[in-house]
C-alpha cells in the first residue's frame, strides 16, 4: 500500500495525513475525518450526492484522489454555515422545504453554492439564451440545467428550484 503524506484543508482546518493513493476525498471525509454530511450515493460520480466544493468549484468526491489536493480548499455542507449562522441555501432548503428523505441534500445544496458562482462570473450554461451575456439569466430552465447532475430519488425538484432561485436573491 503506498501512503503519501498530504496536507489538506478542509472547512477552514488543516489537516496533515498519510494517506493511502487510492483513497477517494469522499471516503477520507466520512470514514476517517468523521465529516458524514457529503453521501456515498451512487460511488460512480452519477447521482451528485457526494458533491462538495475544492477552491470554490464544485466536485464530485467519490471520483477524487484524495492525494491530489495538496493545496487546496475544500468547502463540505458542514463548512458553509458561518459561524453558527446558515448559508442562505439552507436557510432557502429549510424556508421552501426542499428536501424530503434528505439524502442528496448536502450535494444539492454545495452543488447550488457552487453554481451560483458560475453565475456570478458569467458562465453560460446550454440553455443561457445568449452566450455573449457577462451575467446569465438565473431562471428556473437555468437552475434546472445546471442543476442536473444532482438527482433526487424523492422528486423535491419543484422545491428545489425556487429555494435556489431564492437564495440567489
Amino acid at each position: 500500500m503506498a501512503t503519501a503524506p498530504t496536507v489538506l484543508r478542509i472547512n477552514g482546518d488543516e489537516h496533515q495525513l498519510a494517506l493511502d493513493t487510492r483513497v477517494t476525498l469522499l471516503d477520507l471525509l466520512r470514514e476517517r475525518l468523521g465529516l458524514i454530511g457529503a453521501k456515498k450515493g451512487c460511488d460512480h460520480g452519477q447521482c451528485g450526492a457526494c458533491t462538495v466544493l475544492i477552491d470554490g468549484r464544485r466536485a464530485l468526491a467519490c471520483l477524487t484522489l484524495a492525494c491530489t489536493l495538496e493545496g487546496a480548499e475544500v468547502t463540505t455542507i458542514e463548512g458553509l454555515a458561518d459561524d453558527g449562522e446558515l448559508h442562505p441555501l439552507q436557510t432557502a432548503f429549510i424556508e421552501h422545504d426542499a428536501f424530503q428523505c434528505g439524502y442528496c441534500t448536502p450535494g444539492q445544496i454545495c452543488s447550488a453554492a457552487g453554481m451560483l458562482d458560475e453565475i456570478r462570473d458569467g458562465w453560460p450554461s446550454i440553455v443561457t439564451p445568449d452566450i455573449a451575456d457577462e451575467q446569465p439569466t438565473l431562471d428556473a430552465a437555468e437552475i434546472r440545467e445546471r442543476m442536473s447532475g444532482n438527482l433526487c430519488r424523492c422528486g423535491a425538484y419543484a422545491n428545489i428550484v425556487p429555494a435556489i432561485a431564492d437564495a440567489a436573491r
